[in-house]
């Protein structure tokens, strides 16, 4: 990268920065989501300027932008209430990720005719509920923290999932593997990502725990978080998983046996901007990367789209999860999970900056392209601007949320 390159770099990021703030300033006196409002401005700035100034990559979100987001909402759950909900957001983040795959293949090669393998690629892009789309919709709603984690764990876990789903779709255009080899090396990313994760919070908590700096303490957590990202993409695993594991074990074990309480709030106020800023850019750079002009030959494909997840999402939330909760105790402490919990879950499943980067990473050679990635965009915008700003009025009609208890816009 040259000097003029440079230099257009960071006045693009301070653009995009000035631009999130204003943002932030004006959603708080209108009832919209701050999310919703940043990727309006992305689809405004695609639209009136040149796209070529704005190249937006999936390496750009899923290698800077997605590491620092995941490793930020793992380190704030509670090992007590993921491991209350840890059998229901396993259900989700693995078979409820497979069963949506399967039920937007089929009802897209039913509706419109897409061949049923890359029907399971659309599926594998919008099978997963985004992390920062749910995590900052989420946050400030005032729902009952278990809910909150379940929501938040889902979020976290089966992102890892799609994207394993996602590069063996894929592969099943060219090669056709076996059922049982796809199924095989899930299981194997997920466990083997999840031993790295954890071994690399481990480290990382031992090293914090011997030294008293909070600024050497900050530094340590910001290297664990994008060095396990790295580790175990370098070793073809899932950075999603272990980065998220690796949060976990630093959230909780590093707290407990070495973190001062000045580190402590150190780290949860420097990582909270960090998302913030993280946040603001992934919903900017999902506006930038659509072109709403390209959408609009593809709307039926999309309607069905839309269709297709809503129904797998319904499947997955009152059929597989609210199933196995009645006879599992899935909603821990030997209790069900609640039917108002279900509707949030439902209603709660947006899709965002992952899905588009899977989409941005399909082979230019790769059959029916254009196709694939306008539904996936179409269903992103769906879900973003519809759930993404009705989600609040959702959880009050339901009854999820404390009586008297007020949010944001920004949420």
């Amino acid at each position: 990268m040259d000097h003029e390159q440079a230099l257009e770099a960071m006045q693009l990021f301070v653009l995009l920065i000035s631009a999130a703030a204003l943002v932030a300033l004006v959603v708080r006196r209108v009832a919209v989501p701050y999310t919703v409002a940043l990727v309006v401005l992305g689809l405004l700035a695609a639209t009136l300027v040149p796209r070529r100034e704005f190249a937006v990559t999936p390496d750009l979100v899923l290698f800077v932008l997605l590491p620092g987001l995941v490793f930020e909402a793992s380190i704030r759950l509670e090992f007590g209430q993921l491991r209350r909900t840890f059998g229901g957001i396993a259900l989700l983040a693995v078979p409820g990720v497979l069963v949506t795959v399967a039920i937007v293949a089929l009802i897209l090669n039913v509706a419109t005719g897409l061949p049923v393998e890359l029907g399971f690629v659309v599926g594998s892009m919008v099978a997963a509920t985004d992390p920062a789309a749910v995590i900052a919709t989420f946050r400030q709603l005032g729902s009952p923290r278990q809910l909150a984690t379940l929501v938040e764990g889902e979020s976290l876990f089966n992102d890892g999932t799609a994207l394993v789903v996602f590069a063996l779709a894929l592969q099943n255009v060219s090669s056709r593997p076996s059922l049982f080899d796809g199924l095989t090396a899930i299981v194997v990313i997920v466990v083997a990502s999840g031993v790295i994760g954890g071994i690399a919070g481990f480290i990382a908590s031992r090293i914090i725990a011997t030294v008293d700096d909070h600024l050497i303490e900050l530094t340590v957590s910001l290297a664990a978080a994008y060095g396990t990202y790295m580790l175990a993409d370098t070793l073809h695993e899932s950075g999603v998983i272990a980065t998220v594991v690796a949060g976990v074990v630093i959230g909780n074990y590093g707290r407990r046996i070495g973190m001062s309480h000045r580190t402590e709030e150190a780290l949860d106020t420097v990582w909270e901007f960090v998302a913030f800023l993280l946040t603001a850019l992934v919903f900017l750079l999902v506006g930038l990367a659509i072109s709403l002009d390209q959408l609009v030959g593809a709307l039926p494909a999309i309607f069905w789209g839309i269709v297709a997840v809503t129904v797998g999402r319904a499947v997955v939330a009152y059929g597989l999860l609210g199933a196995a909760s009645r006879f599992t105790r899935l909603g821990g402490h030997g209790r069900p999970i609640p039917m108002a919990w279900l509707h949030v879950l439902f209603w709660a499943g947006l899709r965002g900056a992952v899905a588009v980067a899977m989409a941005l990473s399909l082979p230019l050679d790769f059959p029916q392209r254009h196709v694939l990635q306008e539904i996936t965009f179409g269903v992103v915008l769906f879900t973003l601007f519809v759930q993404g700003s009705t989600v609040e009025l959702v959880i009050r009609l339901v009854g999820a949320v404390p009586r008297g208890k007020t949010t944001g816009a920004a949420a």
